[in-house]
């Protein structure tokens, strides 16, 4: 049997101390600092737990003078030793060592990440290391746990978990704000008789894109599987410069067969509260900091998300609401117009104090696959705000109809030709069917109460801004 010390990390000798078992734990240099009874005090984390891991160094280690003082903030570690209980008041236990071994050097006269109190603007230059600061650790280990919440909540209710294409051919919004994709050499491109580009020399054989969504292929799969999800990339080419907008982010997108809206709204519902009850039941520590350095009013938000029903109007009743309230937008309110995150989270903070459910949107403001009613002048669609974001999933029951869709398709200056596939679904065993989209990086903004979705996301990809 071995006699080499149980390599444990951060969060297990934190969480679940064996006070008296040697350990082996390896990390980064936090902080350092010396005491006058000749001990030096090292603050250790590796990226499991919130806490950092306390490590008193005694000056009779064989390298405590050589090699210990070279243990700049950055410099990674092994560290031997013992699980004590902690002379101190901020931590049970602290780890007594009796070797310390620098892996990696730290110089601290170039390293960017230092004790002093750094923006997340400039720490937008460093997206390589910020995530070694406790904002954005948290904000990693909350991804995290909703990405796992998201896994959970639809494997539990029996939904698919579908690998939609980033390459496609299909513009799911009809907005035409997509990433060409090519092979072709740009400088001498082959051209047709009228001077366009021919795209159909091009690998795939026509133009493609980067998806902007994986929904309609989740349709396709929905209408023979049931219900199934996506959770994916996916790209939009808008030049935004919004504290709200990325050119890269992920979508989860649930599709349900044999249902219509109020199904979704039930179920979007009922996911927004598993994800957030997932949260505070798992990142404790972590919340409390975005409580305390972040947004003071965030654990009273999300809880009030998750105790309290959804309240449910439609568009034209909303309107009406925003109206008559008196209030001054900077965007004038009237029927027909796409509502605005402040006329959003105006309903949600002032009038509801509580997460809204709009449904029954005009039709011109809502995308060619939305289910037309009765009147023709609006869709079933619905779009669900929460405090502090405004809109944070979308989603509608589908047209089913393929003489309405063929004609909604038209209407909207579209092509039938490319979308064949998706008529086909009507053709051929058609059902009433929904879904919805949520954008992660807003959902991990609202979570953490996060001012810029740039902070939310590990690499963010902004017009002009492409570090890594």
């Amino acid at each position: 049997m071995s006699d080499s010390p149980l390599k444990r990390k951060v969060r297990d000798v934190l969480v679940s101390p064996k006070i008296g078992d040697d350990v082996q734990v390896q990390g980064w240099v936090r902080t350092k600092r010396e005491s006058k009874a000749g001990l030096t005090f090292l603050e250790v984390n590796d990226g499991s737990y919130f806490q950092n891991l306390q490590v008193v160094v005694p000056a009779d280690l064989p390298n405590y003078t050589t090699e210990i003082p070279k243990l700049y903030p950055g410099s990674s570690v092994t560290v031997i030793g013992k699980e004590v209980q902690s002379q101190g008041g901020k931590q049970a236990v602290e780890v007594q060592a009796r070797e310390v071994s620098l892996l990696g050097a730290c110089d601290p006269s170039v390293y960017p990440i230092g004790k002093q109190k750094m923006t997340y603007e400039y720490l937008r230059d460093f997206t390589h290391l910020r995530s070694r600061t406790n904002t954005f650790s948290a904000i990693a280990r909350v991804r995290n746990v909703l990405s796992m919440a998201i896994h959970g909540f639809f494997q539990e209710r029996g939904f698919l978990w579908l690998h939609t294409p980033i390459i496609t051919a299909n513009d799911a919004e009809g907005a035409g704000q997509m990433f060409r994709v090519t092979t072709l050499d740009m400088e001498k491109p082959p051209r047709k008789e009228d001077g366009g580009v021919d795209f159909a020399k091009d690998f795939f054989g026509g133009g493609v894109n980067l998806t902007v969504s994986g929904q309609l292929e989740a349709e396709a799969y929905a209408c023979s599987m049931g219900n199934v999800y996506t959770f994916g990339p996916t790209f939009r080419a808008e030049n935004s410069h919004t504290s709200r907008h990325l050119a890269e982010f992920w979508m989860v997108e649930p599709e349900m067969a044999f249902a219509d809206l109020e199904d979704d709204a039930r179920l979007a519902e009922d996911f927004l509260k598993h994800l957030l009850r997932n949260v505070l039941e798992k990142c404790p520590l972590e919340m409390e900091f975005f409580k305390q350095r972040v947004e003071p009013t965030i654990l009273e938000t999300l809880h009030s998300v998750v105790d309290n029903p959804f309240k449910r109007l439609t568009y034209t009743e909303a309107v009406e609401v925003l109206k008559k309230s008196g209030e001054t937008f900077k965007y004038a309110v009237e029927w027909g117009i796409d509502l605005q995150s402040e006329h959003e989270r105006y309903l949600t903070e002032k009038v509801f104090k509580a997460p809204v459910i709009l449904t029954d949107y005009p039709k011109g403001i809502k995308a060619f696959y939305m289910k037309l009613n009765p009147d023709g002048k609006t869709v079933r669609a619905m779009d669900v705000l929460v405090p502090g974001i405004g809109e944070i999933i979308g989603g509608a029951q589908r047209e089913d109809r393929e003489d309405v869709l063929v004609s909604r398709i038209k209407e909207m200056g579209m092509h039938e030709g490319p979308l064949w596939w998706y008529l086909d679904l009507r053709r051929f065993g058609s059902v009433p069917h929904a879904g919805f989209g949520l954008g992660f990086e807003r959902l991990v903004q609202f979570v953490t109460g996060m001012g810029n979705i740039r902070d939310v996301i590990p690499f963010p990809r902004t017009p002009g801004n492409i570090h890594i």
